[in-house]
């Protein structure tokens, strides 16, 4: 029977498989190997492609899927990827990729005013999936003397693959019209029983009024009973997640954070590091990973619950971006990720503590009091008419 309704699942899907894997190099591979198994059709849709030698490999895969007859769909920000060379997008076409990109309402080359596309996802066959917070680009990869930054992304198979193939063809059509004929054309999968790995889709969209990923956040603090250990990129929690983070502390929950030691984004960590004897009041622990750019962002609780996608624990990801992440329940996965957090908070991160604090100069804090400041007030002339939307 053919998909008859547009609308995706709110609820967990069952039979599914899935595997944690990290960026670099074994993103690259597991992404590569997904592309030459399709066979009927396939979904790029993510944030940053860049022409580089990361980009050009992915591209070549994409051009000889289409080749061997897969239908294939690249969807870009187009912002983010607006450099991508007109030569390397004709090639693209060239070769039968149906390719464009998502605009904002304006853009120029240094401003975007309206939704990015910032999820990062991957869907082969309506069976295979890839969805984490990796972009296409030699930053994400592990090159000679490169090592990739820190991230991550999940690989599913089954049901949940078929509520991904549903996002992305919903994002690529204009119209429902279109939307619905490309679903009615594609009957559903089964799979077998005994897979069984409970994954839900969860959006964030204000176009669509959708504030999912916010909302697994604010249950993950509302449920947990034991810890919560959260690794973000650019971690600069509203007023919500704020308030929701200091009731589970005070009823026993242990919070943990682990942050960037260095950024793409210098301001964000100036901002990010203001905040931090905030958390320390509270009782959060912190850790900072300083080996390379940390741009991950993956949760855990209790070892029973795990959310990873493109969402960032900040007002953009909460109400004006595109964002996918995938909510997972098994104990054995959850316990796996746990144990990877662990390894690197205890090998490779440097806790903070007030005394770290104490050590920053005042040159340093003015820094971080004005990038805090000067984040707010873009956040919130950048959100306001986003969060008035997301009302009602």
């Amino acid at each position: 029977m053919p998909f008859t309704s547009l609308t995706i699942k709110r609820s967990y899907t069952w039979h599914n498989r899935v595997a944690l894997v990290p960026g670099g190099s074994a993103y690259f591979s597991r992404l590569l190997a997904l592309i030459r198994k399709a066979h009927r059709s396939l979904y790029l849709q993510t944030y940053i492609f860049e022409a580089d030698e990361t980009g050009i490999l992915v591209a070549e895969e994409l051009k000889a899927a289409s080749r061997r007859g897969v239908d294939v769909y690249l969807l870009l920000d187009g912002y983010a990827s607006r450099q991508l060379p007109m030569v390397f997008q004709r090639e693209l076409l060239e070769e039968g990729i149906h390719f464009r990109f998502f605009e904002p309402l304006l853009r120029s080359e240094r401003f975007y005013f309206g939704r990015r596309l910032h999820h990062k996802i991957v869907v082969a066959d309506q069976r295979f999936a890839l969805v984490g917070g990796v972009n296409i680009s030699n930053r994400y990869n592990d090159l000679p003397g490169q090592p990739a930054w820190l991230d991550w992304a999940v690989y599913t198979e089954g049901e949940v693959a078929q509520e991904l193939f549903k996002v992305c063809v919903l994002l690529w059509f204009k119209s429902p019209k279109g939307a619905k004929a490309m679903l009615m054309q594609n009957p559903p999968l089964s799979f077998p029983v005994n897979w069984e790995c409970a994954i839900r889709v969860r959006r964030n969209d204000w176009v669509r009024r959708l504030n999912q990923i916010s909302g697994s956040y604010l249950d993950m603090f509302r449920k947990a009973e034991n810890h919560v250990w959260i690794m973000s990129s650019y971690f600069l929690p509203g007023r919500v997640i704020r308030k929701s983070l200091i009731k589970a502390i005070k009823r026993g929950v242990s919070v943990t954070v682990i942050l960037a030691g260095t950024s793409d984004v210098p301001i964000a960590k100036h901002a990010e590091r203001f905040i931090y004897r905030w958390l320390l009041r509270q009782g959060v622990r912190i850790y900072e990973y300083p080996r390379c750019v940390l741009h991950a962002k993956l949760s855990v609780y209790d070892r029973k619950f795990v959310t990873v996608g493109s969402y960032n624990v900040n007002n953009i990801s909460a109400y004006a971006s595109v964002e996918l992440n995938l909510d997972i329940r098994k104990e054995t996965f959850a316990a796996g990720v746990e144990k990877e957090l662990r390894r690197i908070m205890e090998k490779d991160c440097m806790e903070i503590t007030r005394t770290q604090l104490k050590s920053y100069s005042t040159v340093e804090r003015l820094m971080q009091w004005f990038s805090y400041e000067l984040y707010r007030l873009v956040f919130f002339l950048f959100t306001f008419y986003f969060r008035q939307q997301t009302k009602g």
